[in-house]
């Protein structure tokens, strides 16, 4: 358990919830006026009930819960983040955690029911798993879809592509196929760089001349 000290009551803060859980709380700190709660996994639940019930927190609002992929870390390959906001108080905390793609994360449904599509959109893009979830299923991508797309390694052009067939009267999965228009890059394509001088330049020539001269 690490506590990084700060004056005010965010600093407070960090100092109460790490004094509450100091079996929990892997790190506490301020940063630029927000404070950051590092925690394992299986507390989450009674964290974010004590940050939501306790009178000098009071944080009320689950503003956002999202996923962030670290592919090269060796063991816990996911951050789970929840943002949480108190009105009362005017303050915001986001509290982390870390999994891997194969251990669920308990559910926080039941202390912000607003998770339940947090939850869902974290299973889609990341492929974070949540226990107890009573309808974890994609969100943002169709039923059929392979993979989460956010994640680090998944491919830009994803794996399939969707069209309405006319003949078929109906929506069909195809292979991706990259068309050639998109490999003839012109002059402003970051990767063949800028031939000659692009349309304004000439004038930070000509002032550079003049400067010179």
């Amino acid at each position: 358990m690490v506590w990084h000290p700060d004056v005010g009551a965010l600093g407070d803060l960090a100092e109460a919830i790490t004094t509450a859980f100091p079996d929990d709380v892997v790190r506490a700190e301020v940063v630029r006026d927000e404070l950051n709660v590092d925690v394992q996994a299986a507390s989450i639940r009674r964290i974010l009930s004590w940050l939501r019930d306790e009178p000098s927190a009071l944080f009320q609002e689950l503003m956002d819960l999202c996923g962030v992929d670290y592919p090269d870390r060796p063991q816990a390959r996911f951050d789970v983040v929840y943002h949480l906001l108190s009105v009362k108080h005017n303050q915001r905390v986001r509290v982390r955690l870390a999994t891997d793609e194969d251990t669920p994360v308990p559910s926080v449904t039941g202390v912000f029911p607003t998770a339940g599509w947090f939850e869902r959109e974290a299973w889609d893009m990341y492929g974070v798993l949540f226990a107890e979830h009573d309808d974890l299923r994609r969100l943002l991508t169709d039923y059929g879809f392979e993979g989460h797309p956010l994640r680090k390694d998944f491919p830009l052009t994803g794996y399939v592509e969707v069209r309405y067939d006319e003949e078929q009267k109906r929506v069909v999965y195809e292979p991706v196929q990259l068309q050639q228009d998109w490999r003839t890059f012109d002059f402003l394509s970051p990767w063949e760089g800028a031939q000659g001088v692009l349309p304004g330049d000439e004038k930070a020539d000509d002032a550079a001349a003049s400067k010179s001269g």
